[in-house]
């Protein structure tokens, strides 16, 4: 019953134009501000769940805030994913600017270079490799609830 925010259907719906749009008229930076306005605004909204990408910590101010809400008792919960799960989810990068050419080594890199910003901001880790969004959701709920 909650409202559920994606902070990357937010910029969308901001800029009017697609992630890989942005990304390639006005550059990551531009995103990223865009990105930080929808992850603020969201964070404004008692009770919202909310679905952030996975660059949202590479904004300090993103960053603060979603430490300050975990700091305030508000879960922040990294879903934790490996690579092979990775490629299943998204074919090859495709419509992701930062996955183009050598999608696992972008990733790889990616995922390396972002692991201490996770660590930063999250207060709980869920695992989702080999597990149906279900599975996911349900130890999710868990955590929520403890």
């Amino acid at each position: 019953g909650a409202r559920v925010i994606d902070t990357d259907a937010a910029v969308v719906a901001l800029d009017g134009r697609s992630v890989p749009e942005i990304f390639e008229a006005d550059g990551e930076r531009a995103f990223r501000d865009l990105e930080r306005d929808a992850v603020l605004a969201a964070l404004a909204t008692p009770g919202a769940v909310i679905s952030l990408g996975g660059g949202a910590v590479l904004d300090d101010v993103s960053r603060a805030a979603l430490r300050d809400a975990g700091a305030a008792g508000v879960p922040v919960v990294r879903l934790e994913v490996e690579w092979r799960s990775v490629a299943r989810r998204l074919r090859g990068g495709a419509g992701r600017p930062l996955l183009a050419g050598d999608a696992r080594g972008a990733w790889t890199a990616l995922a390396r270079a972002r692991a201490p910003l996770y660590a930063e901001v999250a207060t709980d880790v869920v695992d989702t490799d080999g597990r149906w969004p279900r599975q996911v959701a349900a130890e999710v709920m868990t955590l929520l609830r403890s």
